[in-house]
């Protein structure tokens, strides 16, 4: 589905990430985070002059790379992405396909971010003091190879 335009942007608090075939049922992970960082994509830049022209450099777009996904949320004891990230501390991670959903006002889909050949490659556990009442959070990062808005 293409990105529903509207005049006033939309807010960025509400999202879902879902992975594909990384539960023990082989169906999707979804999980709500409390953010995701690293939507992105840098394409390198290739500078080159020809020794017959002027003082130009032409430049040239080379290979395109992809930041790591950061999704930081409250520890809720959920494994299902602990699971994933097992086996890749295994050294055979399991490679899947996702996508980060951007909802409206009423939580209707409005945009969708494809990610390709994922794996979890980091995870932070909450830090614990017990002189604070704060929130155990945790930190997963995903690394990909592809990121498409989808249409």
């Amino acid at each position: 589905m293409p990105p529903i335009y509207r005049d006033d942007p939309y807010g960025n608090y509400n999202f879902l990430l879902e992975i594909d075939g990384v539960s023990e049922d082989g169906r999707a992970a979804r999980g709500s985070f409390s953010e995701i960082s690293g939507l992105g994509v840098e394409i390198q830049t290739i500078e080159y002059r020809n020794g017959s022209e002027d003082n130009t450099v032409r430049k040239l777009p080379g290979l395109k790379k992809y930041p790591n996904l950061v999704c930081t949320r409250g520890f809720t004891g959920d494994d299902r992405f602990w699971q994933w990230l097992l086996t890749a501390m295994q050294g055979t991670p399991q490679r899947a396909n996702g996508r980060i959903i951007l909802l409206d006002e009423g939580r209707q889909e409005v945009a969708r971010w494809h990610f390709r050949r994922a794996w979890p490659c980091k995870w932070t556990g909450p830090s614990l003091n017990a002189v604070h009442a704060d929130v155990a959070i945790e930190t997963l990062e995903i690394c990909h190879e592809g990121l498409e808005l989808a249409d």
